[in-house]
């Protein structure tokens, strides 16, 4: 496990291939598991206690799980708002379904600061507007992700991601690139 960053929000979606009726999801459930309110949102809001997680169910059968804190959690919450959707309510759902990893959003730090405005002027695909944001915005290739990066203590976020092993290979490479731009600050 890394210590430079932890995992702040995993989001997965999965089809269900078939519609769902959400009426019907949102009487047999408990309110505090199973939000709908269809004048506001077209969706189900359903909620896990573990993982702590929220899943928004759609007519269409798509479902949306976010707030997990890793993949497995993920995968086991969508798996566990399905298995409760058969069981509970008794409906006809596929066996096999791909569940997608999304995003994942991480957040961390290199601790020590940095040299922001050197940054944004030496690392290629770099934007820094002080006025308008206090960290700099940095667009990796390879992995394919978004950094936020703060002067203070190295703070930063990662998003975009699509494994965490993604995460740890773009923390690396740019940890590696402000090594060798020389941008931490003595």
């Amino acid at each position: 496990m890394d210590k430079r960053f932890v995992i702040e929000n995993v989001v997965a979606t999965a089809n269900l291939g078939q519609f769902v009726n959400l009426d019907e999801i949102s009487q047999k459930l408990p309110w505090w598991t199973a939000e709908y309110k269809p004048e506001t949102f077209p969706g189900l809001v359903f909620r896990l206690k573990r993982p702590k997680t929220v899943t928004l169910i759609f007519s269409t059968g798509k479902l949306v799980c976010t707030g997990a804190r890793s993949e497995d959690d993920a995968y086991k919450a969508v798996r566990t708002v399905v298995r409760t959707l058969r069981r509970e309510l008794g409906l006809k759902l596929p066996s096999k379904f791909e569940v997608k990893i999304q995003n994942i959003v991480a957040s961390g730090r290199f601790g020590r600061d940095i040299d922001i405005a050197k940054l944004a002027v030496t690392l290629p695909k770099t934007m820094y507007e002080p006025e308008q944001f206090p960290g700099a915005i940095h667009r990796m290739q390879e992995p394919k992700v978004v950094f936020l990066i703060f002067s203070e203590r190295g703070n930063f976020v990662c998003t975009g991601a699509k494994k965490t092993e993604d995460v740890k290979k773009a923390v690396d490479a740019l940890e590696r690139k402000i090594v060798e731009l020389k941008l931490f600050r003595e």
